[in-house]
């Protein structure tokens, strides 16, 4: 395998361009590759569905009015609350 030399770029466009002439194939195998997380990442959402009183529902979307936010996010805040305080 080649050794993979990566310029000073002078600009976004500059690296832009090398990038797009690279093929990482001729520097690199699966072999090296290596496990990486991204804790910063947003995590992905995913639809559930929860029955609630209908009364209850009410009142989380008066209280999510009254803080000028969706209800569906303050339903998220009240349970990450809740998860962090049964830990």
């Amino acid at each position: 395998m080649k050794k993979l030399v990566v310029p000073t770029f002078k600009s976004e466009e500059a690296e832009r361009a090398f990038w797009a002439t690279v093929d990482l194939a001729d520097y690199f195998t699966l072999r090296d590759a290596h496990p990486v997380a991204f804790p910063n990442l947003k995590p992905s959402s995913r639809a559930i569905a929860i029955r609630l009183p209908e009364a209850m529902l009410m009142r989380l979307k008066e209280q999510a009015h009254e803080l000028h936010v969706p209800y569906q996010a303050l339903i998220k805040q009240y349970i990450a609350k809740g998860l962090s305080h049964a830990a």
